[in-house]
């Protein structure tokens, strides 16, 4: 693990543990040639993904992407990192083990979705208007109407 602050190539592991959220590992490092300390967080990856785009256009799965999307769909909201990053390890997880290596966008969209009916109506509807392509402010009223309809039965 190349040092930060250094750039030097090698480091010691001084203490391991879980994160907070269980998918990854905590490391704490110490650089063995400025001694500086420094934290890295590994995740296991069970498999590489490649997203199947509309136009049958491929790119691989890129976890940061999924995060940014999501966390902006709940800015402002009173959701913490925390569960943000827990939803998006999960659905990186549901994906990594269906045993497809190649995973359509649409599918991706459809976790995103769940796990946020189930986190906060608003960031899920925030993220429906980008992931459905709204239109028009009708759009998001007949929308909205499915998601107080669905919170009331």
């Amino acid at each position: 693990m190349r040092c930060p602050f250094c750039a030097h190539e090698d480091s010691q592991v001084k203490d391991s543990r879980p994160s907070d959220d269980g998918a990854a590992i905590r490391r704490r490092r110490q650089c063995s040639g400025c001694g500086a300390r420094f934290t890295t967080f590994e995740r296991i990856q069970l498999r590489d993904l490649t997203v199947v785009k509309s136009g049958d256009r491929r790119q691989a799965f890129d976890r940061d992407k999924l995060l940014r999307s999501v966390a902006t769909a709940c800015r402002k909201r009173p959701i913490t990192p925390a569960q943000v990053e827990r939803l998006v390890s999960g659905i990186q997880r549901q994906l990594e083990t269906t045993g497809d290596s190649e995973v359509p966008s649409g599918r991706i969209g459809e976790l995103v979705m769940e796990g946020l009916q189930g986190l906060d109506p608003v960031a899920y509807i925030r993220f429906a208007s980008v992931y459905k392509d709204f239109r028009e402010a009708k759009d998001f009223e007949e929308f909205a109407g499915t998601v107080g309809d669905a919170a009331k039965g």
